[in-house]
């Protein structure tokens, strides 16, 4: 039994030692099986809230006034839906921070003693639809190495915050040395594979029922890599997508929130324009430090729990105002760049929320939700009762239907979010 789990812990090693391997974009959009034009998710979180009363429209429906932070991307207005009363089921204001865990997900109880993570929305589509690019999915982060991405089984997907490490590997070539390397590698990996599952294969006879429904779900998961394993040789063997633009530099300050959060989105901009990847995830940095932005003395943390403060608050309007901008940067990309006569933004939902309503109460409910792009009917806020909230997971199944992904339910939902329809034009 200790050869066999000495396997198991071997086989993960090559499995996260794996490299992304890419393609350019009329190659990836090959592998699709499908006619339908390729459909795309971000989903940006900001892990210490948006003021709501800076956030938040106080009119509802179509004729609505554009809120302080709603301003900012007025150009967009008919791109964009602003969602107010949503909120996850069985999220508490003491473990409010770390609600963020749930943010994809939507399962209960994050940061109570035993809680278990679920799979998170950008994982359960990138198993739909994640073998049609050579990258599934991406998980990027401001700071630290915690996302939003979690496997099905309750795991952490460890996200990069390093912008010149995904470039390099969504764009930079190696040698052909390199690249019979990476071959090797791979063609490595799937021998241990093999072997894992062999082992695992002459357990079963002598396994209680419990032990072998793991060991399934074990296998399940070594079928399915093995099968990305295989898809990845392939596209070793194929040059990766070329840019005309310089590789970004990493900003060691860790206060630069904007900086920082500038260089992700570009590189999302990026792996999207070269369908590198159709789902990615990213997580704003939430730093405890002042951040370089005239008008700013306090650190961000220190501003989004303001207890009311009229100082605390003129500050944090400017720093929140300043990351709506880097968002209404990203739509201006992603609308610029065409495909097949239709935006990117068109075909791609851009999500944008927090695991907080109230960065200063600590309140998980109301959450700030802005859903812009992808094919839907927009131009409204719509807006539900905060002390009767529908899940937020029920947006979660209005967009995994919008990527072509026929799932009635997910996490926590009760169905689709009503007043949120696909857009009559066909993209």
């Amino acid at each position: 039994m200790n050869i066999c789990r000495r396997t198991f812990i071997r086989s993960t090693g090559v499995s996260l030692a794996l490299p992304w391997l890419n393609v350019f974009a009329d190659d990836s959009r090959g592998a699709s099986n499908d006619n339908h034009p390729p459909r795309r998710m971000i989903c940006i979180c900001a892990p210490l809230g948006l003021h709501p009363d800076n956030f938040f429209p106080a009119q509802t429906a179509k004729d609505y006034t554009l809120s302080p932070y709603l301003d900012i991307l007025k150009d967009y207005r008919d791109e964009f839906t602003v969602i107010s009363g949503l909120a996850h089921a069985g999220m508490a204001s003491s473990f409010a921070h770390q609600a963020s865990a749930s943010f994809l997900t939507g399962a209960p109880g994050a940061g109570r003693p035993g809680f278990r993570n679920t799979i998170s929305l950008d994982q359960f589509a990138a198993d739909h639809i994640g073998t049609q690019t050579r990258f599934p999915s991406l998980a990027l982060s401001g700071e630290g190495s915690g996302g939003l991405s979690w496997t099905r089984t309750g795991a952490l997907i460890a996200a990069d915050n390093s912008p010149s490490r995904v470039f390099a590997r969504l764009f930079l070539e190696g040698d052909a040395k390199d690249v019979q390397e990476q071959i090797r590698r791979l063609e490595d990996g799937r021998s241990i594979l093999d072997d894992v599952s062999d082992q695992a294969k002459s357990l079963q006879s002598n396994l209680g029922s419990e032990d072998r429904d793991k060991l399934d779900e074990y296998l399940t998961s070594v079928r399915a890599l093995e099968q990305r394993m295989v898809l990845d040789e392939s596209w070793a063997r194929k040059p990766k997508p070329k840019v005309n633009v310089e590789p970004p530099k990493d900003i060691p300050n860790a206060a630069d929130l904007i900086g920082r959060t500038r260089l992700l989105f570009d590189l999302s901009h990026l792996a999207i324009q070269t369908d590198s990847t159709r789902l990615i995830t990213i997580m704003l940095a939430g730093s405890s430090f002042a951040p370089p932005i005239e008008g700013v003395s306090l650190g961000h943390h220190d501003l989004s729990h303001h207890g009311k403060d009229p100082g605390k608050l003129e500050q944090l309007k400017i720093v929140e105002l300043e990351t709506m901008k880097t968002v209404r940067d990203l739509l201006a990309r992603l609308r610029q760049s065409q495909e097949d006569g239709n935006s990117l933004l068109d075909r791609t939902s851009v999500f944008l929320g927090s695991n907080l309503g109230d960065g200063s109460s600590h309140s998980t409910r109301n959450l700030p939700v802005l859903l812009a792009g992808g094919g839907f009917e927009h131009g409204q806020h719509l807006a539900f009762d905060a002390d009767s909230p529908p899940p937020l997971c029920n947006l979660y199944v209005n967009m995994l239907q919008r990527l072509g992904i026929e799932s009635e339910s997910f996490g926590t939902s009760t169905g689709t979010l009503t007043g949120l329809e696909a857009s009559s034009e066909s993209l």
